[in-house]
């Protein structure tokens, strides 16, 4: 099998978490599918499943090339380690919570394994669900939508539109990813 390594990207607040959440627990038995977290130079949150890194070894990690690829957003630093990709060349379907802005480096870095995933929803779906997650406050929310509208649109593989329960949203990413998943035994 081809691995690939699949970049959940969208927009702050559009439901990714909620959505790859609810794919990791659908999709426990497929051994073909991973979920591998992603570091993030902030504390762990229930809202997110990430490993925390701190900034001295976010930058160390840069520096060493221990990242595939690696961001900074809302203040923090992200990475997707070097070992996620590996794992992905090696034949694993490796989903990682990524970032629209840094799509078209993954795609220069690691074209022949990356395949991304956008999730999208109405602005005023995505102002709500800030609103209504409590942990941002005005300005920040503000923030998180002025930049998600200043982005510029990415060329996905995989386009959902997470505009309904999130039953229905996980229902989509875990048929996309299992989908992805066939499509990449055969290859």
């Amino acid at each position: 099998m081809r691995g690939a390594l699949v970049l959940v990207v969208g927009p702050s607040g559009v439901g990714k978490d909620t959505l790859i959440a609810g794919a990791r627990a659908a999709l426990a038995d497929d051994p073909r599918i991973r979920f591998p977290h992603r570091l993030v130079t902030r504390p762990v949150s229930p809202h997110e499943a990430h490993d925390t890194i701190d900034e001295a070894a976010f930058e160390a990690g840069i520096a060493e090339g221990r990242f595939a690829l690696w961001w900074r957003a809302h203040g923090l630093g992200y990475a997707i380690p070097r070992a996620v990709a590996e794992e992905a060349a090696r034949g694993a379907l490796c989903v990682v919570n990524g970032s629209r802005a840094s799509v078209a480096e993954a795609r220069a870095r690691l074209a022949d394994i990356v395949t991304v995933v956008e999730i999208t929803a109405p602005r005023d779906v995505v102002a709500a669900r800030i609103a209504a997650r409590g942990r941002d406050g005005a300005g920040e929310a503000a923030a998180r939508l002025a930049r998600a509208d200043a982005l510029a649109p990415i060329d996905a593989d995989v386009t959902i539109v997470n505009d309904r329960t999130p039953a229905e949203g996980v229902a989509a990413l875990v048929s996309a990813l299992r989908t992805l998943a066939s499509a990449h035994e055969r290859a």
